[in-house]
């Protein structure tokens, strides 16, 4: 049941090098925008899944609705006039042109400073917390360290992709660090992470948090149903999801000879399983010096905390905006019109600390900008994008109103249809009625 209950999430690498030979559609898509801090993008590496993807920006095929008895014409209604799905007027190097060229230089000195900051309150927090021990102060350190947790999350993910700096080695030697030490196999999200972002706003080849088909939706058990749309339960899914991958996938991260990934890469999955093993096998061995309850107060607790960061973060920047939002199949699917689909989101206070992964529009598009620069590229492609960017609700100094969204969607995003190529979320009237 535990693979049905979870969508899954991720934050997803680039490798080194793609075969361009592969994936000839890719080399169509950047041709003008490769040259300099070049996006190189490889669909889904799943070998048994049959890729016959085109390019196309003529007029969108029927669009499938979120609520039955709409239609095309509501749709713009709902969005202004403005059809989301439409392929945009602007190209990827348009957008690439309008971002000022420092934002794309890596420095891996304040890259590093940023690491230090973050280790150094874990650290703090965890010795203020242990020194009072009292139930007064255990709740907050709770709260405040499983935040730090998820900034140390991506800081990794950044490693990941490549903009923490331009040395592959310290990307891996700083991203095992970080993500061994909240139990995430490195190498293993790091390509399954890539994926997502270069299948983003595909409803099969998506890796993270995709829909369910009408088919699946419909086939799935009352009590699965209830778990997968029920708060908090979706909220936990991302241990799950790293053993057994995402609804109608197969797979795990810590499998070498999952179809996840490439034999080329089997040498990384086994280094990052085993720097994930010797992780666990600290905190066993802490539990043994420290005692249990002493590890749960001060790893356990924050540790789950992250996931919920990770995966309430990860499914907000691809679903619950007011407007209807399209996903793809087929030819209508590009990687840009994909990108279009993902959503920037304001956390307050919480921004800086787990450095602007909010702004999520132009990270998606161009994974290689380092997360200082997020804000003003995205400033400077804003002309571009017109109304094809939603600009982010405002927040107080915490993020309260997300939770609002977060429930509003679980409760309408429900699955898309089987057929058509441009879709929009449909909504189960009897789990919209519980």
């Amino acid at each position: 049941m535990a693979t049905w209950v979870l969508s899954q999430c991720g934050v997803t690498p680039l490798p080194r090098s793609y075969p361009y030979s592969r994936f000839k559609i890719f080399n169509t898509l950047l041709t003008n925008s490769s040259n300099s801090n070049g996006i190189t993008i490889r669909p889904s590496v799943s070998r048994t899944r049959e890729r016959n993807w085109a390019l196309k920006v003529s007029a969108p095929a029927k669009i499938h609705l979120v609520d039955e008895g709409d239609s095309e014409s509501e749709v713009n209604n709902n969005n202004n006039g403005f059809n989301p799905g439409a392929p945009p007027p602007f190209t990827l190097a348009d957008i690439r042109a309008a971002i000022p060229k420092h934002c794309w230089v890596k420095d891996p000195w304040r890259s590093m400073s940023y690491v230090v900051r973050d280790v150094v309150v874990v650290f703090g927090l965890a010795a203020v917390a242990a020194y009072f021990n009292n139930i007064v102060v255990w709740p907050l350190y709770w709260i405040a360290q499983s935040t730090m947790f998820w900034a140390l999350f991506v800081l990794g993910h950044d490693c990941g992709h490549g903009s923490f700096s331009n040395n592959a080695k310290l990307n891996s030697v700083v991203g095992h660090i970080l993500h061994s030490s909240i139990l995430v196999p490195y190498h293993g999200w790091r390509i399954s992470h890539r994926t997502h972002h270069q299948n983003h706003g595909h409803v099969e080849n998506d890796e993270s948090w995709h829909p369910l088909s009408e088919k699946i939706y419909r086939n799935l058990d009352n009590g699965t149903r209830t778990l997968r749309f029920t708060l908090p339960f979706p909220m936990l899914a991302y241990p799950f999801y790293l053993w057994t991958r995402s609804p109608g996938k197969k797979g795990s991260h810590f499998n070498p000879d999952s179809d996840l990934f490439l034999p080329n890469e089997r040498k990384d999955i086994i280094t990052s399983t085993v720097c994930w093993t010797a992780m666990a096998a600290l905190l066993v061995g802490l539990s043994f010096t420290m005692g249990p309850l002493q590890v749960l107060k001060l790893y356990g607790i924050p540790y789950w905390g992250f996931v919920i960061w990770l995966d309430l973060v990860t499914y907000l920047h691809h679903h619950g905006h007011e407007d209807k939002l399209p996903w793809y199949r087929g030819k209508e699917w590009s990687y840009l019109r994909g990108g279009l689909t993902t959503l920037d989101r304001d956390y307050g206070w919480i921004n800086n600390i787990h450095h602007d992964i909010g702004t999520h529009v132009i990270h998606h598009l161009f994974p290689q900008i380092p997360h200082y620069n997020l804000i003003e590229a995205t400033e400077a492609a804003k002309p571009v994008f017109g109304k094809y960017y939603r600009e982010p609700k405002k927040s107080g100094p915490l993020p309260f109103h997300l939770l609002g969204v977060l429930i509003s969607s679980l409760k309408k995003d429900h699955y898309v249809s089987d057929d058509g190529e441009i879709l929009y979320y449909q909504t189960d009237p009897n789990m919209t009625a519980k």
